[in-house]
């Protein structure tokens, strides 16, 4: 089976109300989340844009880089998801969270190298619980239909859709999927990076 195109959505959409800033805008080493993230996705895939949601489209940190604007009510990742489906129903989306400033090119080549065109995901399993990580996967084009039936039902979990879904499921790879989502995480996740750097 041939693969589909890949592309890159850097989710950057969400409220931060945990974290009371922007999440995108968060320094890590001296450098805005947001464009490290960037750097990383567009390494691997054809295109990339960032997820947006409409109010957030001029903001200047996104509005330097192509963008996807939601066409789904702000009900979280998997508008951003369905979004890229829409605009792009062939290809498959190699979609990462921007909040994950442990996520290195290793982890995205070891996913991208495991990819399956067969199966409807390829997704690393959570190091807490075993279960697929929604926010460092891969996407393939069959998979929007399962997504958009469960959003017309009212179900907007995208992990719920990869529990379901024939998906190939990768062991954890360490803590790089590690997410960021309150104040104090952001300071420790910043000790931490001093000290590997």
């Amino acid at each position: 089976m041939s693969a589909a195109p890949l592309h890159g959505l850097l989710l950057c959409g969400g409220a931060s109300r945990r974290m009371r800033r922007d999440k995108a805008q968060l320094h890590y080493s001296g450098e805005p989340q947001l464009l490290r993230a960037w750097r990383l996705l567009t390494a691997f895939t054809d295109r990339a844009f960032v997820s947006v949601r409409d109010s957030q489209h001029d903001e200047p940190l996104r509005a330097s880089l192509p963008q996807l604007i939601d066409t789904y009510d702000a009900v979280g990742p998997v508008a951003g998801i369905l979004s890229a489906h829409d605009a792009f129903p062939d290809a498959a989306w190699l979609v990462i969270a921007c909040d994950l400033p442990l996520l290195d090119e290793t982890t995205l080549r070891t996913l991208i190298a495991a990819r399956d065109p067969a199966k409807e995901a390829t997704a690393f399993a959570s190091r807490f619980d075993g279960l697929p990580e929604p926010l460092c996967t891969l996407w393939e084009p069959p998979i929007h239909q399962r997504l958009k039936q469960r959003y017309e039902a009212g179900s907007y979990c995208p992990r719920k859709v990869l529990i379901q879904a024939d998906i190939h499921l990768l062991p954890p790879p360490g803590n790089t999927l590690d997410n960021i989502n309150t104040p104090q995480e952001f300071e420790q996740m910043q000790r931490q990076l001093e000290v590997l750097s």
